[in-house]
C-alpha cells in the first residue's frame, strides 16, 4: 500500500513532463532505487523519441554480440576476413558456459554460420571462437571492439569479451547500444537479414531466436537480446511500420516477458509520435550520466528462492490466446491502437504488477535457416561418418567368422555432433549400436534403419551348423579316429561363443 505522502511523488513520476520512471525504478538490494534504462530512437534521423537513464552505465550481457558482429562485418568489408573463412573452436571456447552449441575443440565452421548462430542461439562458445580467430586472441579482439566503439561515438562502453558473459569491467549504456544498432543498419544494409532470423536448424535440431518480439509484434525485424543476473533482461530491437523504422533499447528488466511487453509498448508510443512531436534532441545531445558504475541487479533478478531466469519466455507464446481469446484480440489489446500514445508509455514505465494480465500474441511459424559445421552441409555429413564402424559382412561364406566376434563400439562423439544435437540422443545411439549404414548422414530421415544381423543370433546360426554336420558325417572305416577328431573341434567353438554372449 502506498502512503498519502508517496502518492503525489508517484503521480509526478508517472505523468510528469518526460519523467515517467515508475516502472524503471527497481529495488536493487541495499543500493536503493535504480532506474532501468529505456530509449526510443528514430533510426533514419537519429532523433530521440523517449529516454530514461539512457546514458547510465549498465552490464550488457549478450547484446555484446552486436558489437562482436559489427567488428566481424567491418573486418570483412576491409578484406581482413571473409564470410567463408573457417573458424576453429578452441578448448577455451568449448569451455564457455551456456548458452552454447556444445561443439568439441577442433570443430570448424564458417564465419557466416557463426554470426547466424550467435544472433539466434546466442552461443557463447561460438562468439568466443569469433574473437579468438579474428582477433588473434580475446584481448586482441576486445581491443578492436573498443577502438570501433570509440570511432562510432559510443561514449560509455568498455569491452573485454565478445560474448557478454559476466565481467565487472564490461559496461555499456542504452545510448551506446542505440548508436551501435543504427551503425549496423547503416553500414551493413546487405546483412540486415542477419538480425531477423526466426530460427536456425543444425542437423535435426531447430533453435528459435531468443528475441520474443520476432513474429509476435507487427513490424519487428531485429536485433538481439541478453541476460545476466547483474544486468537483468536487456534487448535492442528494431521495428518497421509504413516505411519508418524505430529502434528501442530496454535494459534491467526482471523477466523476458516484462522486457518484451515494455519494448512493445515503447514501439507503440514511438510510432504514435510524428517527426515534429519529439523535438530536435539527438543521441549526441543526451547528457552524460552522473552514475559512476553499473548497479548490480543480482539480488533483484536472481533471487535464490526462485528458479534461475532464462533469456526466453516459452509460456508467453501461448499466453496471448488465453488473455484475449485469440491472437487477433491479444494483438489488439497489446498494440492499444485506439488509446492515446501516453497510455502506452505509462504501461512501459510501470512495474511488473501492471503487466500481470497482459501478454504478447502467439509466435508466427518459425522459418529456420540451415547452419552447419565445415565448409558446406556435405562436409558436415561426411564428418558424421569419419569414425563410424564398418558395415557388417552378411554373405553366407563369412558367417562362420562370427563364432568369435570382436565387439565394435561406435564413435558417437563426432557423429552426434554433426546431427546438431547439443544433448545426447538415445534413439540415434541405439541405431548406431550394431553398425552405421554407409549412407548415413546428418540430414538423413528418421525412418527405420537398415536391418543388420544381431550378434547373439549370429552366434547360434554360425556355430550350430558348423558342429552338426561333423556329427552326422558318413561313418568311415576307422570309426574311433573320426570320433576323436570331430568332438574336440566342435566343443571349444560353442564354449567360446557362449562366453562372448555373457
Amino acid at each position: 500500500m502506498f502512503t498519502a505522502a508517496l502518492l503525489p511523488r508517484l503521480a509526478g513520476r508517472l505523468f510528469g513532463l518526460g519523467a515517467l520512471v515508475a516502472a524503471g525504478s527497481l529495488a536493487a538490494g541495499t543500493a536503493g532505487a535504480v532506474t532501468a534504462p529505456m530509449l526510443v530512437v528514430d533510426v533514419d534521423s537519429g532523433k530521440v523519441i523517449y529516454s530514461q537513464g539512457a546514458t547510465d552505465p549498465w552490464y550488457p550481457a549478450s547484446i555484446t554480440k552486436l558489437m562482436t558482429t559489427y567488428v566481424a562485418l567491418d573486418m570483412v568489408r576491409q578484406g581482413r576476413a571473409s564470410m567463408d573463412q573457417l573458424l576453429t573452436i578452441s578448448e577455451a571456447a568449448a569451455a564457455e558456459p551456456p548458452s552454447k552449441m556444445g561443439f568439441k575443440p577442433g570443430t570448424q565452421l564458417t564465419l557466416d554460420n557463426a554470426l547466424k548462430i550467435i544472433m539466434v542461439k546466442s552461443a557463447n562458445d561460438v562468439a568466443w571462437a569469433i574473437g579468438e580467430n579474428l582477433g588473434g586472441s580475446i584481448d586482441g579482439f576486445a581491443a578492436q571492439m573498443n577502438e570501433t566503439a570509440q570511432r562510432l561515438g559510443m561514449r560509455e562502453s568498455h569491452w573485454y569479451n565478445p560474448n557478454g558473459l559476466p565481467d565487472a569491467r564490461q559496461w555499456t549504456s542504452a545510448r551506446d547500444m542505440a548508436v551501435l544498432g543504427r551503425a549496423l543498419l547503416r553500414d551493413f544494409p546487405e546483412n540486415r537479414d542477419l538480425f531477423s532470423i526466426s530460427a536456425i536448424q543444425f542437423g535435426r535440431a531447430v533453435m528459435p531466436n531468443h528475441n520474443g518480439l520476432l513474429g509476435r509484434y507487427a513490424g519487428v525485424d531485429g536485433m538481439k537480446t541478453g541476460f545476466i543476473c547483474a544486468g537483468g533482461f536487456n534487448v535492442v530491437a528494431t521495428a518497421n511500420r509504413n516505411g519508418r523504422r524505430i529502434l528501442t533499447v530496454v535494459m534491467g528488466q526482471a523477466s523476458a516477458r516484462e522486457r518484451d511487453l515494455k519494448t512493445a509498448d515503447l514501439f507503440d508510443y514511438g510510432f504514435g509520435q510524428s517527426g515534429f512531436s519529439f523535438g530536435g534532441q539527438t543521441l549526441n545531445d543526451l547528457p552524460v550520466s552522473s552514475i559512476a558504475a553499473p548497479p548490480d541487479m543480482r539480488p533483484y533478478i536472481c533471487d535464490k528462492r526462485r528458479p534461475m531466469p532464462a533469456d526466453s519466455d516459452s509460456s508467453a507464446v501461448t499466453a496471448g490466446a488465453a488473455a484475449g481469446g485469440n491472437a487477433d484480440n491479444a494483438n489488439a489489446q497489446l498494440m492499444a491502437a485506439g488509446a492515446p500514445p501516453s497510455s502506452a508509455l505509462a504501461f512501459a514505465t510501470m512495474n511488473s504488477a501492471a503487466l500481470r494480465n497482459r501478454a504478447l500474441p502467439p509466435r508466427a511459424p518459425l522459418q529456420p535457416v540451415l547452419v552447419w559445421t565445415g565448409r558446406d552441409p556435405a562436409e558436415s555429413a561426411i564428418a558424421a561418418n569419419d569414425d563410424a564402424p564398418a558395415k557388417p559382412i552378411t554373405a553366407k561364406p563369412a558367417r562362420v567368422k562370427l563364432a568369435k566376434p570382436v565387439p565394435q563400439k561406435p564413435a558417437p562423439s563426432r557423429s552426434i555432433a554433426a546431427t546438431g544435437a547439443t544433448v545426447p540422443q538415445p534413439k540415434l545411439l541405439a541405431r548406431h549400436k550394431g553398425a552405421t549404414p554407409a549412407a548415413a548422414s546428418a540430414f538423413a530421415s528418421t525412418g527405420p534403419a537398415t536391418a543388420v544381423i544381431a550378434e547373439p543370433k549370429g552366434h547360434k546360426a554360425a556355430v550350430t551348423p558348423a558342429a552338426k554336420p561333423a556329427g552326422k558325417a558318413p561313418k568311415p572305416a576307422a570309426k574311433p579316429a573320426q570320433k576323436a577328431e570331430a568332438k574336440p573341434a566342435a566343443k571349444p567353438a560353442v564354449k567360446s561363443a557362449r562366453k562372448k554372449d555373457d
